[in-house]
């Protein structure tokens, strides 16, 4: 075999049919982490306020991820370093204990700020496509630079721990409720405390993450044939006997490959004709 590749169709005992260029995003860097994040500020919606400043003491409930807010800067003076800075918003559901035993459903919001360095390697290119964005400016004018891509994969939180502390006793650090995305607001109707409440609510969280910096890349890649589904659609009930009507006929025609996946440009003409009669018999 030759050292280097080129595109096209290739003779291998082992299946390969040709080598093409394909366009995707290669991953340059990961990482995971489980964070056990103390303290979060509860921020209850206004209807609950009251239940709070009256509460003996609450306890933990569910936690659900609502949203991560996710930014990439290049880090100066350490070129191909990228920093990944992200926001993580909960909608929290806890119990408060007042002086009935049954206690009372509170829900409101925590925000998490995470931050992460990664390798992104580099690229000055200036990115243009064709590619259509409704409401957008006209797509042929439209560009951004050839920064890597953050990708965030989380699952919802485990509330480890929640607690109940009075205003005056609060850090002096902690600041009132963050700016709030509308569409994160919307869950709560936009009735989210202000954080001047006379008793505050802190939460502890158990987040498990994976953060991943994506370039788009181009790779030339083996092909062994068209990657065709082997199960068929079905909308009858399982076990049910096929019908002979003539929707039973029409699931006995072979599926015309050739029809949704056209031939390379350049290919042997019996890799063509193998590839129009895919389905060269029916069960």
């Amino acid at each position: 075999m030759p050292d280097k590749i080129m595109p096209g169709p290739v003779d291998d005992p082992r299946g390969i049919r040709e080598a093409v260029c394909i366009h995707t995003k290669k991953i340059y860097d990961s990482c995971r982490d489980k964070d056990c994040v103390e303290d979060l500020r509860f921020y209850p919606r206004l209807k609950y306020v009251d239940t709070i400043n009256h509460a003996l003491s609450v306890k933990g409930g569910s936690a659900e991820l609502l949203h991560v807010y996710v930014d990439v800067e290049p880090v100066t003076f350490n070129r191909g370093f990228y920093t990944v800075d992200m926001r993580f918003f909960y909608q929290v559901t806890l119990q408060a204990y007042l002086n009935n035993p049954r206690p009372v459903t509170v829900e409101g919001l925590c925000v998490f700020d995470k931050r992460v360095l990664l390798f992104g390697s580099e690229g000055n290119a200036k990115i243009f496509s064709s590619e259509f964005r409704e409401g957008g400016p006209d797509a042929q004018n439209m560009r951004r630079n050839n920064l890597p891509t953050a990708v965030v994969e989380a699952v919802d939180p485990i509330v480890l721990d929640a607690k109940l502390v009075e205003a005056c006793g609060c850090r002096t650090c902690d600041c009132d409720l963050c700016e709030v995305p509308s569409f994160v607001s919307s869950f709560f109707d936009g009735e989210l405390s202000s954080g001047d409440d006379m008793r505050r609510v802190y939460v502890t969280l158990g987040q498990f993450s994976i953060v991943r910096l994506e370039r788009d890349s181009q790779f030339l890649i083996p092909v062994y044939d068209y990657c065709m589904p082997e199960k068929e659609c079905t909308s009858g009930n399982p076990g049910e006997p096929p019908s002979e009507d003539p929707c039973g006929l029409f699931r006995k025609i072979c599926f015309p490959v050739g029809e949704f996946f056209p031939p390379s440009t350049v290919c042997h003409p019996e890799t063509y004709e193998e590839t129009r009669n895919y389905c060269k018999c029916c069960q």
